[in-house]
């Protein structure tokens, strides 16, 4: 449980960072990060991460698939997380 929990932690840090280094790219014409690495950091369990880079550098808040999936995949994670604490505790 605590590999998880270190797991989680770190993959919400990179979703983050990803976000938000994908935003700087975009307001400089630099490589971008493609939208698939974007959302398969939050799939990853990164929906926290993602979320919260979306909401904080206002990256991919046009786009459905990112409006839509980002919190769809938060709240499976939410729902994973409680059937596992339940589960272990």
């Amino acid at each position: 449980m605590r590999y998880l929990m270190y797991y989680l932690i770190v993959i919400n840090i990179a979703a983050w960072l990803m976000y938000g280094l994908d935003k700087w790219k975009a307001k400089s014409g630099a490589w971008r990060i493609s939208e698939r690495a974007l959302l398969l950091v939050a799939l990853a369990g990164g929906s926290v991460g993602a979320l919260a880079g979306m909401m904080l550098f206002r990256h991919k808040t046009r786009k459905a698939k990112f409006v839509i999936g980002v919190p769809v995949m938060f709240v499976a994670h939410c729902v994973i997380a409680a059937a596992l604490i339940i589960r272990f505790l």
